[in-house]
């Protein structure tokens, strides 16, 4: 019994020490999880920084800073009815040369596949014996495998050619210092292929500004404006909208993206846009990996239609670590809507009653013939 006690006694005190020592682990492991995440967390930044405020709407420029916060992104703000930009945060990275838009091009993609006929929203298309979607659950829930077979039914040409109709490619704003044009794919990517440039939008160069005026395009019902950014009290009152080209697209082309835009915002990628389910707020997000510009990218185009009032709200996060995507992009765009509801903000009726000058057109074919 003596020589069984010691033994017994040491057991005893070693189980009396487990849960210290497992609390201690514990710790370790919390305070080493919390090290990780906080490397992976982007370094708080000033996005106004460097910003020219003058002819901001200021109401909104307060709602869209407070909603950016201290991220590294951007948010464009414009009145979809005549192009008038009312505020952009962070002009630089807005105005540059732009970035992967990640799943944004999709809208593209899916105006063209629909203008084409090679898909119709409510058809079925078969991806693999157990996944099927059509057009409004693929833009809800952003399904790549569904607009890389879009994109292999399209083509290279048919795609670029709406991508270039819908503003990519070209600056967005009408003599806006600084703004520039982005840049097109020459091709589909080597390793890919169309599923790559249909449905990530690699080799594409988009900016904020670009993705603003197509939203604006789609808000609107086919109408592509040059965005202005008027910037005196006498510039805002002689604002006038000026036309860059109506959309040759097919007749319910718009209608239909935009219900797969509003599941997206209500049970899709973007539900936390949505700050008020009364609202009809329509969005696409966009999430991926710029590798050329070495930064993760958060996308969020969207819309308010209210009635007569409708207003686009872009916000594009970027950075070097996975601390963005596009569904925070959307928390974002959501907060500025709530900002500016909680705010009572009403557009201001244009300023100018006469029609849109059409300033410049550009001459689109017609849609190519398809092969069957």
């Amino acid at each position: 019994m003596r020589k069984l006690f010691l033994p017994l006694l040491m057991l005893g005190g070693l189980l009396q020490c487990l849960p210290f020592a497992s609390a201690q682990l514990q710790a370790k492991k919390a305070a080493a999880s919390k090290k990780r995440t906080v490397a992976r967390r982007t370094p708080p930044v000033d996005p106004t920084l460097g910003d020219n405020i003058d002819g901001d709407d200021l109401v909104v420029r307060r709602a869209a800073v407070e909603a950016l916060g201290s991220q590294n992104g951007s948010v464009v703000v414009v009145d979809p009815s005549n192009g008038r930009v009312l505020s952009v945060v962070n002009q630089k990275l807005a105005f540059a040369n732009g970035f992967t838009p990640c799943s944004t091009i999709k809208l593209v993609t899916a105006l063209a596949a629909l203008s084409e006929h090679v898909v119709a929203r409510e058809d079925t298309v078969r991806l693999s014996r157990y996944l099927s979607f059509n057009l409004t659950d693929a833009i809800t829930h952003s399904n790549n495998e569904y607009f890389g077979e879009l994109g292999k039914r399209l083509g290279y040409d048919r795609v670029t050619r709406y991508a270039k109709m819908l503003g990519l490619g070209e600056a967005a704003g009408l003599d806006i210092p600084g703004e520039r044009s982005g840049e097109l794919p020459d091709g589909p990517p080597k390793a890919g292929g169309m599923g790559l440039l249909t449905a990530y939008g690699s080799g594409y160069q988009v900016t904020p500004m670009q993705l603003a005026a197509l939203v604006s395009a789609i808000a609107n019902g086919g109408t592509l404006y040059y965005l202005q950014y008027p910037r005196t009290a006498g510039d805002i009152e002689q604002f006038g909208a000026k036309v860059k080209r109506s959309l040759e697209l097919a007749p319910n082309g718009i209608d239909d993206v935009k219900i797969g835009m509003r599941g997206a915002v209500e049970r899709g990628t973007a539900r936390l846009a949505n700050y008020d389910p009364t609202e009809q707020l329509f969005g696409k997000t966009g999430t991926c990996r710029d590798y050329r510009a070495g930064e993760n990218m958060g996308w969020f185009g969207s819309f308010l239609d209210s009635g007569p009032q409708r207003l686009v709200v872009v916000v594009m996060l970027a950075s070097p670590v996975k601390s963005v995507s596009g569904p925070g992009a959307s928390a974002v765009a959501g907060a500025v809507y709530k900002n500016l509801a909680q705010q009572h903000f009403v557009l201001a009726a244009a300023r100018k009653s006469d029609l849109p000058e059409i300033i410049a057109t550009t001459p689109v074919s017609q849609p190519l013939a398809i092969s069957h």
